[in-house]
């Protein structure tokens, strides 16, 4: 289960209110609730930032949860390891460089960067994942021997209205500026090239978590989930609402048991 609907990260392309409507549903009763009803639905993960781990954390509390989280990380250039520090204070199962940060960092060539910060998570006791919107950012990964345990790298197709074209695409560009271009990066898409990343994760031999598989909304459950599952992510983490939770775990069970040309090694 993803956290941006909590946070008030809607990925809404140019509708404005979006982020405030998010937050205002999803005050702190509303996100024990969905908890509650995900964890009671079989979900046993989540996907967390820091500043949300004290209604985490009390949910726990409240119903004695079993509910693990994986926590991510921003690596800020002036005090490194802060945000680490505090996602280690929250207690989480797992860490991992948040994707936009992982993607900054490689596309300035930084890779000791990335590597300083996996190792210090791996010293601390947790396992360290990198997060990436690139492709290119978990190809540095394994080309430099940046030990990860595993990666969060967004996946979905581009069969949707509001993706832009393909001679368009230009890597990185999801960290970059929105543009006011309908036909640029706006919010739209974070995996830019599907394909590529459906044919170089066949050769990566570590557990992948694929986020955004739904496009932000762009893509019917039912659609998304199975395009990811067969084309080879071990695990998807998707951000709902309390109401859309039933269906997602029944459509998730569904195609779990029914895939058809997956080629990918499992890794979960």
């Amino acid at each position: 289960m993803g956290c941006n609907l909590i946070g008030g990260w809607a990925h809404a392309r140019d509708l404005i209110y979006s982020n405030t409507l998010f937050k205002a549903y999803n005050n702190e009763r509303k996100i024990i609730e969905t908890l509650y009803l995900a964890e009671q639905a079989g979900i046993n993960t989540v996907f967390m930032v820091t500043q949300y781990y004290p209604t985490f954390n009390k949910y726990k509390n409240i119903y004695s949860s079993k509910m693990q989280s994986i926590c991510q990380a921003m690596l800020p250039d002036k005090d490194f390891f802060s945000n680490i520090n505090e996602a280690i204070k929250s207690r989480p199962d797992a860490i991992y460089i948040q994707g936009g940060e992982g993607d900054r960092y490689a596309n300035a060539g930084k890779f000791d960067m990335i590597k300083k910060a996996i190792d210090y998570i791996k010293q601390k006791g947790f396992q360290a994942g990198v997060g990436a919107h690139s492709l290119e950012t978990i190809k540095s990964c394994e080309r430099e021997g940046i030990n990860a345990d595993f990666y969060v790298k967004t996946f979905h197709h581009d069969k949707y209205w509001s993706a832009h074209p393909m001679e368009n695409r230009e890597e990185y560009s999801v960290i970059g500026p929105a543009s006011p271009d309908h036909n640029r990066f706006h919010e739209n898409m974070w995996d830019l090239f599907p394909l590529r990343t459906i044919e170089y994760m066949k050769g990566v031999n570590k557990p992948w978590f694929a986020f955004k598989v739904l496009a932000a909304g762009a893509i019917e459950p039912k659609d998304g989930f199975r395009y990811a599952f067969e084309n080879g992510a071990d695990f998807i983490c998707v951000g709902m609402f309390d109401f859309q939770v039933i269906d997602n775990v029944n459509t998730a069970t569904e195609i779990l048991g029914s895939l058809r040309n997956r080629e990918r090694k499992w890794f979960s």
